[in-house]
């Protein structure tokens, strides 16, 4: 059978099997829209809460990102992985005990305030809008390759599948059928990694085969890997090329980023009892982690298959003839996301690093004119891996419908997350409180309609790789919505005023530093200045700006709560009521 028909049956079956969930699980009140209905068991809602996290940041850019950069990437594990750990224990089950049905709501109700209501569903729309452009981005890769279609005509496939699962089924819907995308995106990764450990240490447990035997070589992986990089003028691997400050800083942003998101945060409202919340975010962490820890070793291991494919003896002195260059090569240059020029003519690949000074003498030596390798999209890794290493075609197939599960399970949580923000915070909550049940669950309907059309047209403009584009909403949500939902839980003093001047001045100062250096929606080219570390104020990168912008957010809500009115005394008590055990289901009037 022929890959793409495989590609075909495995993606098309994942499909159906969605579509399926969705009309078994149709929606049939708000509750069930918004919150599932309140009852779905804790160890689905962690499969659930998994694929809502795992998105195609994590999925199909991760293991590229550290791949292309090494140990200084792997601040997007340490600061996910932390954030999540940080909002699960922390956040969620105090959340679930206030009982609403949104984050707008809990700012809005605490802050006893429309206006802090208002300016959180702001920040919820510019993160969550900021946030799905990264996931129709990996949407668009996955069906552009293993479809053979153009990204523009797989953004309209997977907004139509979203649509009818989204639409139909809400909250309830979404989260059964993200516990089959887990199921899937998590097979589909973990099965090329032990194949590719198997292949280059023997050890068919990834974990530790990123720390075993290079079987060709006889080297430790990580330094074959190391001496291979440096060979061809590029930094190595292991060490640490960037500022300690901006890792730090960027780490930081991360963690208090995943804590502040609105679309991970509601999973916790789906489950019967607070003690439930918990024991989802239990079972969240123990999905979490079997890729997570897995994905270093699938970036480290996927870099030294590149780097051998183009020079097959791992030295410097061979390059890869253009017309002899690997299928995979050839398959992915289809989509434009992988391009060679042969710049001297030689018919030959040259890849190295053009702008070591070392290495430039090696280049004049041997008449090469630059790195040939013009174009390399680092969201390719993850699916071009099995090709690379050539892979049964079931295990290409295979990938594809994780990519696809992984980038189609976090987008859905997001609509939902706009609509529940249109429909029951804005239209519900703030200009039509008199709305009917039947009213509201349409309008959240329209309202998540609408939001696929907007994510679509902004899948088809992306700004940059999908796992940077979400670095900016995490930074978002670390600068606004964060600092207010820790406030409101851990402080009975902190009032409506200053909640809402410390929202808006850790958005807009956030806001403003990306786009000075990023542009405008982060699109290249209109930023007002250039985005090097020359440039960057005190040398901060804009990706790691998030957690000085949630410092200012806290600075900022506490003098203005120094100067304003004190918390109405049945709000105090309410704040109290949060953190006990008992006793909070009388305070809000919700069980």
């Amino acid at each position: 059978m022929d890959q793409f028909t495989l590609n075909l049956i495995f993606v098309g079956g994942s499909f159906l099997l969605y579509i399926a969930i969705a009309i078994w699980a149709r929606a049939a009140s708000t509750s069930e829209f918004y919150a599932a209905g309140r009852s779905v068991n804790p160890v689905m809602n962690g499969m659930a809460i998994a694929a809502d996290w795992m998105s195609a940041a994590s999925f199909i850019s991760m293991a590229g990102l550290i791949a292309f950069v090494g140990y200084g990437n792997s601040a997007y594990l340490m600061g996910w992985t932390g954030g999540y750990v940080l909002l699960a224990m922390l956040l969620a089950p105090y959340l679930r005990k206030f009982g609403r049905f949104t984050v707008p709501e809990f700012i809005g109700d605490r802050y006893y305030s429309r206006t802090a209501r208002l300016v959180a569903v702001a920040s919820l729309l510019m993160i969550s809008i900021t946030y799905v452009i990264g996931q129709m981005t990996g949407a668009g890769v996955a069906f552009s390759r293993f479809l053979e279609v153009d990204t523009n005509t797989g953004l309209l496939i997977a907004s139509a599948v979203v649509f009818v699962y989204a639409v139909l089924g809400g909250m309830k819907g979404i989260t059964y059928t993200q516990v089959a995308q887990y199921i899937v995106l998590i097979i589909a990764y973990t099965i090329p990694a032990v194949f590719i450990s198997l292949q280059l240490t023997g050890n068919p447990i990834p974990q530790l085969g990123l720390f075993s035997t290079h079987v060709d070589s006889g080297m430790p992986l990580l330094a074959r890997l190391d001496q291979i990089l440096v060979d061809l003028g590029f930094n190595d691997y292991t060490g640490l090329h960037d500022s300690t400050l901006n890792m730090t800083l960027f780490t930081l942003s991360l963690m208090v980023g995943t804590a502040g998101l609105p679309h991970v945060i509601v999973r916790f409202f789906t489950v019967p009892k607070v003690s439930d919340a918990r024991r989802s975010a239990g079972w969240a962490l123990v999905f979490i982690a079997l890729l997570y820890t897995v994905a270093p070793a699938v970036g480290a291991m996927a870099r030294l298959n590149i780097l051998t494919t183009i020079y097959p003896e791992g030295t410097r002195a061979e390059s890869l003839t253009y017309d002899a260059r690997p299928d995979w090569m050839h398959n992915w240059e289809q989509t434009g996301l992988l391009k060679f020029e042969d710049k001297n003519g030689d018919g030959m690949i040259q890849s190295y690093n053009e702008s070591s000074a070392e290495f430039a003498t090696v280049a004049a030596e041997r008449g090469w004119q630059g790195n040939e390798m013009v174009t390399f999209n680092q969201d390719i890794l993850v699916l071009a891996n099995p090709e690379i290493a050539q892979l049964p075609g079931w295990v290409i197939a295979l990938i594809a419908a994780g990519g696809l599960a992984a980038a189609l399970s976090t987008a859905a949580g997001l609509l939902l997350a706009i609509s529940s923000a249109v429909s029951h915070d804005l239209i519900k909550r703030t200009f039509k409180p008199d709305i009917t049940e039947k009213g509201e669950l349409l309008a959240a309907r329209v309202s998540m309609a609408a939001a696929i059309v907007v994510a679509t047209w902004l899948g088809m403009n992306p700004p940059g790789f999908a796992a940077q584009t979400v670095a900016f909403a995490f930074g978002l949500a670390a600068s606004s919505l964060f600092p207010a939902i820790m406030m409101g839980i851990f402080s009975t003093r902190m009032n409506s005023t200053g909640a809402i001047v410390g929202m808006l001045a850790g958005l807009i100062s956030t806001s403003v530093y990306l786009f000075t250096y990023k542009g405008w929606f982060f699109i290249p080219g209109t930023n007002m200045l250039p985005d090097t570390p020359d440039n960057w104020l005190f040398g901060i990168s804009p990706l790691a700006f998030g957690a000085l912008g949630a410092v200012i957010n806290f600075i900022a809500a506490y003098i203005t709560m120094k100067m304003t009115a004190p918390v109405p005394e049945h709000i105090q008590h309410l704040v109290e009521d949060i953190r006990l055990p008992r006793g909070a289901s009388a305070a809000t009037g919700h069980h």
